[in-house]
Formats: structure tokens, sequence, C-alpha cells
């Protein structure tokens, strides 16, 4: 009650309109600006944790150095596996990073990003949609039997290489593998959220056919349509999502024009299973060496 107080307080409800039942709102009258006062940081930071995913319009005075200290108001920046990268560009003119299969941002870490922030830079006239789901909605609509094998069942997320495609730069990338448990409870909420997405290398303790059938099965769960929002993108759009409770995909429908968003992430906490056990860096990538890193104690 206190946080729904809070948001009222701050942010008024004909303010925040919701784009589906489940999944989605957007936010009305905010310019965003790392210089916001901390109640309002606070209560986008509710709204995230209410709806997963929350969008801004005509957001165009926001440039990388402010869409960067904004995101940090939410934490402290998320590593990748380059290096600290304060906005990765996602340019469809570039590499190819594979953005339109279903994922969860990098969950081959172990402290994967807990919240995502994406600007629109530019946005082809047809096409380019972004569609995120709610994995805790997910969790929930899954028969009581799945329920319970999905809570004790453990994924390797890896990179490069996934159960879905593997990557471009297979051959020559660094690896990165982690443990997760499929079902996370979630920090903040305390909701059971599914993390899965194409990361996924496998299931520890089955094999490969059989974890594929697995992988299908509570795939189609979270991306089921009534889980899902999609939404569709004008230059200067912001969307802030939370990264512990959704998967996303972009659409890619835009034939041959042009499509640049930029993207800030936040550190995130190591996911802590049903049972209490926390996630496992199996491999992490350091310089040009790999090495196992040492579990982490519940």
């Amino acid at each position: 009650m206190g946080k729904m107080n809070l948001i009222d307080d701050v942010i008024p409800r004909p303010d925040v309109v919701k784009c589906t039942a489940r999944i989605g709102a957007e936010i009305m009258n905010i310019k965003l600006s790392a210089d916001l006062p901390d109640q309002i940081i606070a209560s986008i930071n509710g709204l995230v944790l209410e709806h997963k995913v929350i969008f801004f319009r005509d957001q165009g005075h926001l440039d990388d150095s402010e869409q960067e200290r904004f995101a940090l108001r939410f934490g402290k920046p998320s590593p990748y596996p380059e290096g600290t990268m304060p906005i990765l560009e996602i340019d469809s003119a570039g590499r190819d990073i594979n953005a339109d299969i279903w994922h969860i941002d990098w969950s081959c870490m172990d402290a994967y990003p807990k919240i995502s922030v994406l600007r629109g830079v530019v946005i082809p006239p047809v096409g380019g949609d972004t569609v995120w789901s709610n994995t805790a909605a997910a969790y929930l609509d899954l028969p009581l039997p799945l329920q319970r094998l999905a809570d004790d069942l453990w994924a390797v997320h890896s990179f490069p290489g996934t159960i879905k495609r593997p990557y471009a730069e297979a051959l020559t990338a660094p690896r990165i593998e982690t443990e997760h448990p499929v079902v996370r409870v979630h920090p903040e909420t305390g909701e059971r959220t599914l993390v899965l997405g194409c990361y996924v290398a496998g299931f520890v303790g089955v094999s490969k056919s059989d974890g594929q059938r697995l992988f299908d099965l509570f795939e189609s769960h979270i991306t089921a349509q009534e889980n899902t929002v999609r939404w569709k993108w004008k230059q200067g759009d912001v969307a802030i999502w939370d990264n512990r409770a959704t998967m996303h995909c972009a659409t890619k429908d835009y034939g041959d024009q042009r499509r640049v968003v930029r993207r800030a992430t936040v550190e995130g906490e190591v996911p802590v299973s049903v049972d209490g056990r926390y996630s496992v860096a199996r491999l992490k990538f350091v310089g040009q060496n790999e090495k196992l890193a040492p579990p982490k104690e519940a």
C-alpha cells in the first residue's frame, strides 16, 4: 500500500495508462532527466515493478550522456562481456546481435542487469516494434505440476552458442556460462519469475532432446499473447523494463530500412532459487583466458 501511495502522490494515476491488463504502461507528462527528484525516481521504479515495462514518448532531449546518467539513478552500470560500456548501440546496419529472439538481457551473466533503459534514435517508417512478456504472470499460468517442475530445474545460460541459435561470433567470442534456476524469486516483489530465453544452452541433468522439449513448453507460456505487450516506436521514445521479470524480442520486419536504439543497463543481483540457492557463474571471461568461477554460497 505504501508503494502505491507513493506513486499516487508523485505521479498521478491518470498519467499512468495501462497498455494491457498484464504488462506495460505509458507514463505521461514526465521529462526524463538525471536530475529528477528522488521521489519521482522511486515512483518510476515502483511503476517498473508493477507494470514490468513502462514507456515514455517525446524524450528527444535525451542524448547518450543524459540517458546514462538517468539510468544510473537506479543503480550501478552493468558490466558487459566486452567490458563496461555506458551505452550499447543496437544498429540494424551493424553486426547482428540477434535481438530478434526472445531473451533476457545478458542472462549468461550471474548478476545480469536488473533494469534496462532503451531509447529510440532512428526508427524505420514501418515495423521495428519490440515485444515484452511478463514472466511472473507466465509462471502463475503454469499448472501446479509444471510450476513444481520449473521450481526444481536449473538451466545453463551461455554466450556464445544457445539452445535456439548460435551467435555469429561463436568461433571467436569470449565465453560466459552461468547456471540459473529456471524460477527465481524477485528480490523486490517476492514474485516467482521464469528465467529462460535464447542464452539457454541446456538444462542441468536433462538430455539435450528432453531439454529442447522443456524449453519449448515453458517458452510457449512466457510468449503467450495474453502475457505480452507490443510497442510501436517513435523517435525519442524511451522504454524501461524489469529485466528480472520480463523477456523481450525486437521484431525484424522493416526490410532494408535502418533501425537504431541505444540501451543502458543497471547492474542486477545474483538470482536466488525458490529453495534459497544462488546462481553459479561456471565460466567467466577474463582477458583472453577462461577460468572457472567458484560457486557463490547461499
